[in-house]
C-alpha cells in the first residue's frame, strides 16, 4: 500500500473520507503466527462455552493488552457477556412421516437434518399436518405473501430454499422481483425459520438444493445436531419444536406419496398468486431427547480512544469462534479449528490495531470486536447490536473480515453486497492505490451479505463493508481467475467448516495482506475525518439509518 496523506478539505465536510496519513503495513509472518496459535489443538476448535473459549478469550485479551489497547466492554471490562442457549439432539425415539402410502421413516443427517433452539428436554411433534408454503416469504413491500392467511398453528411447514425468483426464467413475472440470482434476506434460512414461527408453525423444513443453498448437504449436517441461540425469556421463544432441512430426494418422495409433484409446485410457487398446499394424508411425528444448557459466552472488545470525537466509533469485526470438536476426519483430526474461518480474520484485527497504534491517535474511537458464536447464527454480533456498548447512531461503520483467500496476491478485490452503501466507493478508491480493481461477488445467490457478523449491525442501519474471500474468484497474479476459482472450489468443497481448515505452510498470504491493508486504510480514513458513510438509494437498510439522522448532524 502506498503512503497516503491526510488532506482535510471542503470535500471532507461534504462527507467524503480522505486518505489516511499513516502507511498501513501488515506483516504476513505475524498473521501466520496468530493463525497457527488459534488453530492449534489446545484451543479445541474454539467452540463457545468450552475450555477452548476460555483459552481463546484469555489469548485475545492478552494480545490486545500487549498492543496497548484499552478495554471496550461494559463497565470497563474486556468482554461483553453473551448468554447463549446450547442444545444437542439425542437419538430420536421416533422420527417419521405418515403418508397415504404408509410410514416413511427418516434418519437424522440422512434425509432430514434437525435441531432446536427451545430449552425443552424433548422435542416432540405428534401427528402434525404438513403444509407446503412455497418460499415462505411475506414481503408486503414487494407485493408477495406465500401464506395467504393460512392457520399454521401446530403444523409443520416445508418451504423452498432461496428467493421466489432464483430459478425464474426471464419471461416470468417474478423475474428480478427478489434480486434475481442475488439472494435477498427473504432467501436466507434464518428468515424462513423466523417467519414460520411468526406464523405459529411447530416445525419447519427447507428443501435442500445445493445451488440454491450455496452449499452441499455435508455443510448442512456439519453442526451434528447442535444449535445455539441467544438465551431468551419464555415469551420470546420460537414456536418451532424442530427446524432444519429435508433433502431434495426425500422431499420429492414425500410429495409423491401425497399425490403431489414437487417440481410442478416449485413452478407454481414462483407466482404471487400461489397459495399454501397441504400434503393431504401426511403427518409428521418426532420424539427426540434434547440436552440443553445455558452458556455464558463472550465478545471481546478493545478500543483505541479518539482524541477529538471519541463518541463517534468505527468498528472492525471478526469472529473468534469455530466449530469445536467433531468426528475424526481421514487423518484423525477431531478439532474443526477454523484457521481461515476466522482465525485469519482475528489476525487481521491485530495487525490493523498494531498499525493504528503506531501512528497518531485517531480523531474518532476505533473498536476491535472479536465476536462469539458467528458460526451459530451471528449470535455474538446480534447480541451486541441489540445491546450496543457504543450507540449505533454514532457508529460510523462496521468493517468485517471473514475468510480471506490464501492463494497469493490478486489484481482485484471482491465486493460483497454491491449497491448497498458508499463504503464500496471507498473500497474502489483505495484498491486503486494498490493497483487493484473491484469486482462484484460472483455467487450472489449464496446470500453472503446476510451470512457474516456485519449484517447484525447493517439491519440496524450501520453502514458496513465485508471482506470475504469465498464471495468471488480472486484474479491471482499467478494463475488469474481460474486459479482463484480453483482455490474457492477446493476450500469450500473440502475444508469449509471441516477439520481440514488448518494452518498450512502452503498458504500464500499476499492476497490476505492486500485485503487487510485495504480495509485497514478505509477505517483509518474514517477515524481521521468527519465523513459519515451513507446507504445508497434502494438499500433495505437506509430507512433504519435515517431514523437516527438527527444524532449525526
Amino acid at each position: 500500500m502506498k503512503n497516503l496523506r491526510l488532506a482535510l478539505t471542503a470535500a471532507l465536510l461534504a462527507g467524503v473520507a480522505q486518505p489516511a496519513s499513516a502507511k498501513m503495513e501488515v506483516d504476513p509472518a505475524r498473521l501466520a503466527e496468530t493463525v497457527k496459535t488459534l488453530a492449534s489443538d489446545p484451543f479445541e476448535g474454539r467452540a463457545p462455552g468450552t475450555a477452548g473459549e476460555e483459552r481463546t478469550v484469555n489469548y485475545l485479551i492478552e494480545r490486545f493488552q500487549a498492543l496497548g489497547l484499552e478495554p471496550a466492554g461494559p463497565d470497563g471490562s474486556w468482554v461483553q457477556k453473551v448468554p447463549l442457549l446450547h442444545t444437542r439432539l439425542g437419538t430420536p425415539r421416533a422420527l417419521a412421516f405418515a403418508t397415504p402410502k404408509g410410514a416413511m421413516p427418516v434418519e437424522q443427517a440422512n434425509g432430514v437434518y434437525l435441531s432446536t433452539i427451545r430449552p425443552d428436554d424433548t422435542a416432540r411433534i405428534a401427528k402434525a399436518p404438513v403444509v407446503f408454503v412455497g418460499y415462505g416469504v411475506k414481503a408486503p413491500e414487494r407485493g408477495w405473501d406465500d401464506f395467504k392467511g393460512i392457520d399454521l398453528k401446530g403444523k409443520v411447514v416445508i418451504f423452498l430454499v432461496n428467493d421466489p425468483d432464483f430459478t425464474a426464467a426471464p419471461e416470468e413475472p417474478v423475474a428480478g422481483k427478489f434480486g434475481g440470482r442475488t439472494m435477498t434476506y427473504y432467501g436466507r434460512w434464518t428468515y424462513k425459520f423466523e417467519e414460520a414461527a411468526r406464523q405459529g408453525a411447530i416445525g419447519a423444513l427447507i428443501v435442500h438444493e445445493t445451488q440454491g443453498a450455496g452449499y452441499g448437504w455435508n455443510v448442512v449436517i456439519s453442526p451434528g445436531g447442535e444449535n445455539y441461540d441467544i438465551a431468551r425469556r419464555p415469551d420470546q421463544l420460537t414456536s418451532l419444536a424442530l427446524q432444519g432441512w429435508i433433502s431434495g430426494e426425500t422431499s420429492t418422495k414425500l410429495f409423491a406419496a401425497a399425490g403431489l409433484d414437487l417440481a410442478a409446485l416449485e413452478t407454481a410457487a414462483r407466482s404471487p398468486g400461489f397459495k399454501p398446499v397441504e400434503l393431504k394424508g401426511v403427518t409428521f411425528d418426532a420424539d427426540v431427547p434434547v440436552v440443553h444448557d445455558q452458556v455464558e459466552s463472550r465478545n471481546v472488545l478493545a478500543r483505541i480512544a479518539g482524541t477529538k470525537r471519541p463518541h463517534e466509533t468505527i468498528i472492525y469485526g471478526a469472529h473468534w469462534d469455530a466449530y469445536g470438536q467433531g468426528k475424526p476426519d481421514e487423518q484423525g483430526r477431531i478439532y474443526r479449528a477454523g484457521a481461515n474461518d476466522d482465525a485469519l480474520g482475528i489476525a487481521g484485527l491485530f495487525e490493523i490495531a498494531r498499525a493504528l497504534k503506531a501512528g497518531p491517535a485517531p480523531d474518532r474511537s476505533v473498536v476491535f470486536a472479536a465476536w462469539t458464536a458467528e458460526e451459530r447464527g451471528l449470535l455474538g454480533s446480534e447480541y451486541y447490536a441489540a445491546n450496543p456498548v457504543f450507540p449505533l447512531e454514532k457508529t460510523v461503520a462496521n468493517l468485517g473480515i471473514d475468510i480471506l483467500q490464501t492463494a497469493g496476491a490478486a489484481n482485484n478485490v471482491v465486493l460483497v453486497g454491491k449497491g448497498q452503501d458508499t463504503l464500496e466507493d471507498d473500497m474502489a478508491r483505495v484498491a486503486a492505490t494498490q493497483g487493484r480493481r473491484v469486482t462484484p461477488e460472483s455467487l450472489g445467490e449464496r446470500g453472503l451479505f446476510y451470512r457474516a457478523d456485519h449484517f447484525s449491525l447493517a439491519k440496524r442501519g450501520v453502514p458496513v463493508l465485508l471482506l470475504m474471500g469465498i464471495a468471488g474468484a480472486a484474479d491471482l497474479k499467478e494463475g488469474g481467475l481460474a486459479a482463484g476459482q480453483a482455490w474457492i472450489d477446493a476450500y469450500t468443497g473440502k475444508c469449509y467448516h471441516q477439520a481440514c481448515d488448518q494452518w498450512s505452510a502452503d498458504w500464500n498470504l499476499a492476497g490476505a495482506v492486500q485485503d487487510i491493508e485495504l480495509v485497514g486504510t478505509i477505517g483509518e480514513e474514517l477515524a481521521r475525518s468527519n465523513a459519515w458513510p451513507q446507504w445508497k438509494p434502494g438499500s433495505e437498510f437506509s430507512a433504519a439509518r435515517e431514523k437516527s439522522a438527527a444524532a449525526r448532524r
